[in-house]
């Protein structure tokens, strides 16, 4: 590669850093674009808690948590070269960074229909508290493999920096991505010249309601083979998603150089995900296959929607300096260190196993 093409590429990703700094206001990654941000100025203003959006995140959250589960599921196999979860964490960030750059054109169009793609969907996608699990499973060699303890330190560590490295990445490369096909894209959908109307926009929240409804008789009525490896976690998606959605609304405005509704939701799920696995991990506890099921629904749909790798992922690139580096030491070594608070003594004590001990027969 010559000295241009390099300072090309070079130009290239600086300029989508940038582009991602500019469009990812801590205080509003979430919120769809106001009206004295669009370059028209004439679309629909939602307030945060309007009740168009929070319904929306319900089949957002739904679709992402199935989505986290599916891509699990297909890239888990024999001699796998990486942990399923990157692709998990990889296909959300790049959504995200697609969706960030294209807030303002996806704002002039339904504005609750961004805050359903980037916290209801690609939110939930990701899991911090997951990545968190993943890492700490690593270092206590849950998966009983026959190596040293140094050895258990490099994956944990190799699992820590690359799932960072690609989840950062994969929103420069979202960004990128939609910033070179935004001038097809936005003409296209602009020469459309459609907006949901009253009835649509409606009818859109009525079935959003509906569809959560829904969730409790596919629990119900569906096999109990699904129980936990899906209709479990559609229970708790919805509300994880929310609570999030919540806190970064309330905490997110407080601190300019820190995200602490982010912090909040990434580091309390990843307490409770901890508190989950020691109980799911008790020894000849007996606990019946449907109270197994509600606490993998738990650890899949509450904490794996409550905590997020993509909006953690754009916070991390909005920060600047020193104030970037806190904030990822800062939620990983205190997502480590829950771990080993809340875990660790119950494995020491020999009664709670390294995997989970609960039957789903």
């Amino acid at each position: 590669m010559g000295k241009a093409e390099h300072s090309s590429v070079q130009g290239e990703i600086q300029a989508t850093v940038e582009d991602v700094r500019d469009d990812a206001d801590i205080a509003s990654i979430d919120q769809p674009a106001s009206s004295h941000h669009s370059h028209h100025g004439s679309q629909k203003v939602y307030h945060p808690l309007s009740y168009h959006i929070l319904a929306l995140l319900i089949p957002s959250s739904i679709f992402g948590v199935l989505a986290r589960l599916g891509l699990q599921a297909l890239t888990t196999y024999d001699g796998q070269s990486f942990d399923s979860l990157t692709y998990v964490q990889a296909t959300g960030c790049l959504v995200m960074g697609f969706a960030l750059h294209l807030k303002e054109p996806i704002s002039e169009f339904y504005g609750p229909l961004y805050t359903a793609i980037t916290t209801g969907f690609c939110g939930s996608l990701t899991t911090f508290s997951g990545w968190q699990s993943d890492v700490f499973n690593s270092w206590i060699n849950s998966g009983g493999f026959h190596r040293a303890g140094l050895r258990d330190f490099i994956d944990g560590l190799g699992k820590t920096v690359f799932t960072l490295c690609v989840s950062l990445a994969s929103v420069l490369l979202g960004s990128y991505l939609a910033r070179i096909s935004a001038p097809y894209i936005i003409p296209a959908a602009t020469s459309l010249h459609f907006r949901p109307a009253f009835k649509f926009r409606y009818g859109l929240t009525m079935f959003s309601i509906l569809m959560y409804a829904a969730v409790f008789p596919a629990y119900f009525r569906l096999p109990e083979d699904y129980r936990h490896q899906a209709t479990a976690a559609l229970l708790f998606a919805f509300p994880g998603t929310l609570t999030r959605y919540l806190l970064a609304t309330y905490l997110n405005p407080l601190l300019k150089f820190f995200p602490m509704g982010t912090f909040v939701a990434n580091i309390g799920g990843t307490a409770m995900l901890a508190a989950f696995r020691v109980i799911q991990g008790i020894q000849n506890s007996h606990i019946s296959s449907n109270a197994c099921s509600i606490l993998q629904g738990l650890d899949d749909g509450y904490c794996g929607c409550l905590t997020t790798v993509s909006t953690f992922a754009v916070e991390v690139l909005a920060l600047k300096g020193w104030s970037r580096v806190r904030y990822v030491l800062m939620s990983w070594v205190l997502g480590q260190l829950l771990f080993l608070v809340i875990l660790g003594p119950a494995l020491l004590s020999g009664g709670v196993g390294k995997t989970t001990a609960c039957s789903f027969v």
